[in-house]
């Protein structure tokens, strides 16, 4: 029975049309956005590890920026340390020069001083952006990560000790050849110092070595976290491409149907001429 009231081909095209042009739509946004997954509405468990992940990913990328700065305190200590076993090393070989006979203990004085005033210096610049990890043994805890183990937030870190380059070089600076009367126990003191600055140096290159291991493992880890949140949320784009053409073919159909629907009315008029 045909109708000029209720026009029943119409209301299925114009159904069918809606129903096109709503996924349409979201083929394109999917497209502009590169998302497949842009809110929990469209998939609650997807959305909720993503966004946990993408969190995650922003933390250790914000440590790693924090342990750079670290790393640099530490290997600018560490330069300063070297220098500090080098001057060392150098005192050592004048105070042994010394305690042979005919050697005048003020000439060597003069080249230990220059040697300390220089190991001051080093100590004095060994320091990065104010942070100074040569002049005092302090306990430094640096925060390297987080961990979600068992369902329970929490983070890890990394100590270690900054080293008193500053004792070393007051030690150093307390030997006097020209006024010693015991040579061989001056020797004894600027070894022990030499061995205090080969610690120290040896201390912190560790520590720069474990803090680059964490850094680069960092920068892995939050790459690995970037790609698997991109293979949950974002887009297929090859498939999203043939997916926006079969739309744009069935919008075009759709709407064609539709038009054809709409001139059933205008047939029945032909009826009653």
């Amino acid at each position: 029975m045909s109708s000029i009231l209720t026009n029943n081909s119409a209301m299925v095209a114009l159904a069918s049309l809606t129903d096109v042009n709503r996924n349409l739509n979201e083929t394109q946004t999917r497209i502009s956005t590169g998302l497949s997954i842009r809110s929990g509405k469209e998939n609650a468990a997807y959305f909720s590890v993503s966004e946990t992940m993408k969190g995650d990913s922003a933390t250790f990328k914000a440590l790693n920026d924090g342990m750079t700065a670290t790393k640099n305190s530490v290997a600018t200590a560490r330069l300063g340390a070297e220098t500090v076993k080098e001057l060392s090393q150098q005192i050592v070989e004048r105070v042994a020069f010394a305690q042979s006979g005919g050697i005048d203990p003020a000439d060597v004085q003069l080249e230990i001083d220059a040697m300390v005033l220089n190991m001051q210096s080093a100590i004095d610049q060994s320091t990065f952006n104010g942070d100074d990890l040569v002049t005092g043994v302090a306990a430094v805890t640096v925060v390297t990560g987080v961990s979600r183990a068992s369902g329970s937030f929490a983070t890890t870190s990394i100590d270690f000790n900054s080293v008193d380059l500053q004792a070393i070089q007051t030690a150093m600076a307390g030997i006097d050849l020209a006024t010693s009367t015991d040579l061989e126990a001056d020797l004894a003191t600027v070894e022990t110092q030499l061995a205090a600055s080969i610690d120290a140096a040896t201390s912190l290159g560790i520590t720069e070595n474990t803090l680059e291991g964490q850094m680069m493992f960092l920068e892995s880890l939050t790459d690995t976290f970037d790609s698997g949140v991109g293979s949950m949320v974002d887009a297929n784009m090859e498939e999203e491409a043939a997916r926006l053409q079969a739309y744009q073919v069935q919008q075009q159909l759709a709407t064609q149907s539709l038009s054809i629907a709409n001139q059933s009315p205008q047939n029945i008029l032909s009826l009653f001429r």
